[in-house]
């Protein structure tokens, strides 16, 4: 039987000019490849005039070279034109297009699946690429179908994603039900969720955490690590610490993370806490490495992530796999994580006195951080990778 050589399809993907873009589909992807051949092909949006956008704000990212290699992987980032406005529904179509040459040369060298991810636009052009090519594809789901599937110009596309992929991936069961209202077949779907890097993701010392950080040895702390931005409800954390120092009067929050692709909140985070008289109680870490996001969350009681929309998590289990009980919102696979009380509790989305008190319950509750660290062990990377190699073959066999 042909192995699978992968093309991996995504325009989110970290480069030079965005190293934190897209992180987790390297953590997940790059793991496939070291037991199948794989490249990345990552597709940019491009329009006329865009370097005079860049000469009036600096802050605009520049584009990545063509091609770059990563930890010995290709990584290529191909241009597709994007016009600003109505123009965008046709961004699956310019993907895919300005995507076919690089597409046609990785064919040629023995590239023979395309592993997509996100539904739209990125599936919707990979479906295309296969088509004109002969490749079969699969799409990965992760969590962006949740708001498109809202949206009455996506569903049929997204309804075209799950009649026409080979296979479809979806990282939480939540993705697979959705999916499957909207078109695909039972036997053409399957959940492989994310995986954690317990030997990464391990407890420090408390005390040693702190004591970095500045945090009294005696404080109550929360933590909180993603990009800052209104998805991720920072914001509906801080508006709850008013409340919460009442009660536990010795109580931090870390806020760990910085801009990303959906955009950046920081200022606003920071006004909101400066004006709730938090300015001593909610600490800014910025961005943090992989391989040091162990000592804020070995620092926390709690992890929280009151986020609008998630397919599956990481960070939850990265929390866990420190000891950490965590607290999230009824979003996306967060309850199929925290599937069980004694790894924490599901709140609902954007109520904030449910929050308050999940919190406040959390806090006085005591915690066994070696189970929850147990649970978090058993959900490796491992036995994801070798699911994962296991469809594509099985996909490319068909």
């Amino acid at each position: 039987m042909t192995e699978p050589r992968l093309v991996v399809f995504s325009s989110l993907f970290p480069n030079s000019t965005q190293p934190t873009a897209g992180l987790f589909i390297r953590e997940r992807m790059f793991r496939v490849g070291k037991r199948l051949p794989l490249v990345v092909v990552s597709p940019k949006p491009w329009f006329p005039g865009q370097g005079l956008i860049r000469r009036f704000r600096p802050h605009y990212r520049p584009m990545p070279a063509p091609m770059e290699t990563q930890a010995g992987v290709e990584v290529h980032f191909p241009r597709f034109l994007a016009i600003p406005g109505l123009f965008r529904g046709l961004d699956s179509l310019f993907m895919a297009l300005g995507s076919y040459p690089t597409l046609r040369r990785l064919k040629a060298r023995g590239h023979n699946l395309i592993d997509a991810h996100f539904a739209y636009p990125d599936g919707h052009a990979a479906i295309k690429l296969g088509r004109w090519l002969g490749l079969p594809v699969t799409v990965t789901l992760r969590g962006t179908e949740v708001p498109q599937s809202r949206n009455p110009a996506l569903v049929p596309k997204l309804r075209e994603v799950f009649r026409d992929a080979d296979f479809v991936i979806t990282v939480s069961d939540s993705l697979r039900q959705l999916a499957r209202s909207l078109g695909l077949a039972r036997e053409r779907g399957q959940v492989v969720g994310n995986g954690v890097d317990a030997d990464r993701f391990s407890p420090v010392p408390r005390g040693e955490a702190r004591r970095r950080l500045g945090l009294p040895d005696t404080a109550r702390v929360l933590v909180t690590v993603g990009g800052l931005v209104e998805r991720k409800g920072f914001h509906r954390v801080i508006a709850c610490l008013p409340a919460l120092l009442e009660q536990h009067t010795d109580l931090h929050y870390l806020v760990v993370g910085g801009p990303c692709p959906e955009g950046d909140m920081t200022q606003a985070l920071k006004d909101q806490a400066v004006a709730l008289g938090l300015g001593e109680r909610v600490h800014f870490l910025g961005p943090v490495a992989p391989d040091d996001l162990k000592w804020p969350l070995s620092a926390a009681d709690i992890f929280v992530l009151s986020t609008r929309n998630e397919g599956w998590a990481n960070v939850i289990l990265e929390a866990m796999a420190c000891g950490l009980p965590v607290v999230a919102s009824d979003v996306g696979g967060n309850r199929e994580v925290v599937c069980k009380p004694d790894l924490g509790e599901i709140v609902p989305f954007d109520d904030q006195a449910a929050l308050t008190a999940a919190l406040d319950r959390a806090l006085r509750r005591g915690w066994d951080g070696q189970a929850i660290r147990a649970y978090a062990e058993a959900n490796s990377w491992d036995t994801r990778v070798e699911a994962l190699t296991g469809l594509f073959r099985k996909t490319l066999s068909r």
